[in-house]
């Protein structure tokens, strides 16, 4: 990595476009929806300062379709939308997951369903990590919970989709997108497009022809098509992360991510300092999903908690990776309400005392 400057104030939001452009993104299109309009604001002009090309689309559909497009040509590509515009752009992210195409895409997840209101939810996370749309496909899920992470991830975003040839999503929320805080930028001292002039459509002068599709009509052809895909996916288990903290003495381990994980990691460290054992498993992938380290802390008889900003969706994978050996509590905040760290400790103290 090249030397970090000093660090800069600046919303999530702001702090998820600086770290595209630091990962050589040269393409963005974008819709606008509230709470991730920050994003192409700010890409309006500094891609375009940086030397690339920004698209306000006339819709999420064709805002998707553009994305496809740039990464079937090689660039590094980026498109950002709230969750009723990414449901729109679920059958574009499916023809890229089969066709192997790279691209990032940014969730600033909101409360639903439907138009449900412009604050922050969880409500995405089966779209985000089941695929979203047609067909047995998958992305890589990257769940920020700080500006800082935000930037880094972004990096990592795009190294990770043209690395496997796949579409990575970032799901944040209106938390991490409108939050400000310090953020110290830095750049790759490589870019890495992991072979892709082997593969991009870049005019066929010198070379023959290459086809780049989703479509396989041919008798089993796409069952060859989605067997290769499925050994991707599962190759794809490595990237599986998380934080785990305060978990080596702690009775009770809260699982959570995004900004809810970082609400809750506050609400751990108060019940500490007052002698209560309970820990924190942070996610840090959603897709992969950390069952490693889960599945350990399971085999030591801890007991688990799973906190979220929804009616239950991620602790179905808290409890496929722990199932045999323990079982998770599950504790939802409704998404219309505003969370802080007061209101996960009730619910987690309820839990211990059992």
């Amino acid at each position: 990595m090249s030397a970090k400057p000093s660090r800069i104030f600046i919303k999530g939001n702001e702090a998820i476009a600086r770290g595209a452009l630091a990962a050589g993104c040269t393409c963005y299109f974008g819709y606008p929806i509230t709470p991730q309009n920050d994003i192409p604001e700010f890409m309006s002009t500094a891609i375009i300062e940086a030397g690339g090309e920004f698209v306000q689309a006339e819709s999420e559909v064709a805002a998707a379709n553009m994305l496809l497009g740039a990464a079937a040509a090689g660039h590094r590509a980026l498109t950002t939308s709230s969750s009723p515009g990414v449901s729109l752009m679920q059958e574009a992210i499916s023809y890229m997951a089969g066709s192997e195409l790279p691209g990032v895409i940014v969730n600033m997840n909101r409360g639903g369903p439907g138009l449900g209101d412009i604050g922050s939810s969880q409500g995405d996370y089966f779209q985000s990590t089941r695929g979203g749309g047609h067909g047995d496909y998958r992305t890589l899920v990257l769940a920020p919970g700080t500006c800082q992470e935000g930037y880094d991830m972004m990096i990592e975003a795009f190294d990770l989709s043209f690395k496997y040839r796949n579409p990575v999503l970032m799901l944040g929320d209106a938390i991490v997108g409108q939050m400000k805080e310090p953020v110290t930028p830095w750049s790759p001292e490589k870019i890495e497009n992991y072979g892709a002039a082997d593969w991009c459509l870049s005019g066929a002068a010198g070379r023959g022809p290459r086809l780049l599709k989703s479509l396989f009509l041919d008798d089993g052809a796409l069952a060859g098509q989605n067997r290769h895909l499925q050994q991707k996916y599962e190759a794809m288990k490595v990237e599986a992360r998380a934080e785990v903290y305060e978990c080596d003495d702690a009775e009770l381990v809260v699982v959570a991510y995004g900004s809810i994980g970082r609400i809750v990691k506050s609400s751990v460290r108060r019940l500490r300092a007052e002698g209560r054992k309970v820990g924190l498993v942070r996610p840090l992938t959603l897709y992969p999903f950390p069952d490693a380290p889960l599945r350990a802390l399971a085999e030591k008889g801890k007991r688990f908690l799973t906190i979220e900003q929804n009616c239950g969706q991620m602790v179905e994978d808290v409890r496929l990776s722990v199932r045999g050996l323990a079982d998770s509590d599950f504790h939802g905040h409704m998404p219309g309400n505003l969370p802080g760290s007061d209101d996960f400790v009730e619910a987690i103290v309820a839990r211990l005392g059992r």
